[in-house]
């Protein structure tokens, strides 16, 4: 059952068990709320990475970069993929859930620090594992500036619920 509101509020789908999602596959699971990532954030992801490229971490230098400000580093933005999914789709009793993979991802757009960012996703797929172990699903997940809608970054994520 999903639940209504406005265009642009956060929608969220949730599904009993992860069968239901079965009846899912086409439709736009929802919308998550906006999240801001900070330049402290970007700081200390490139220490974790040790991807320290000025276009991230140099604020003075990024300003008359290409971009125009500093800018978030891909893969920190599609590590918000999950976190921002699961805003959009509650399964309510299941006993483990997996990321199982990425089957295409693109950053269209690139996302500067203090951004409003939300994401859309749509099940692109979903399948039974095994005798009623769980099921496999896919979403195309777009993450999106909150301000206009535009496309930042696009994932096709693949995940297991475990029954």
């Amino acid at each position: 059952m999903t639940e209504t509101a406005a265009p642009d509020a956060p929608r969220t789908t949730r599904v009993d068990r992860p069968a239901g999602l079965l009846d899912l596959v086409g439709q736009e699971l929802g919308r998550s709320g906006p999240i801001v990532v900070s330049q402290a954030e970007v700081d200390t992801f490139a220490d974790l990475t040790d991807d320290h490229q000025w276009i991230h971490v140099d604020v003075e230098r990024a300003a008359s970069g290409p971009f125009g400000s500093t800018v978030v580093h891909g893969f920190f933005t599609l590590a918000l993929v999950p976190r921002l999914l699961a805003d959009i789709l509650v399964v309510e009793e299941f006993s483990m859930g997996v990321n199982y993979g990425l089957d295409r991802v693109r950053f269209v757009k690139p996302l500067p620090p203090g951004e409003e960012l939300r994401a859309v996703a749509v099940l692109t797929h979903a399948t039974p594992i095994g005798d009623g172990a769980g099921v496999q699903a896919g979403a195309r997940v777009a993450l999106e500036f909150a301000r206009d809608a535009q496309t930042c970054c696009v994932a096709d994520i693949v995940f297991r619920y475990y029954d």
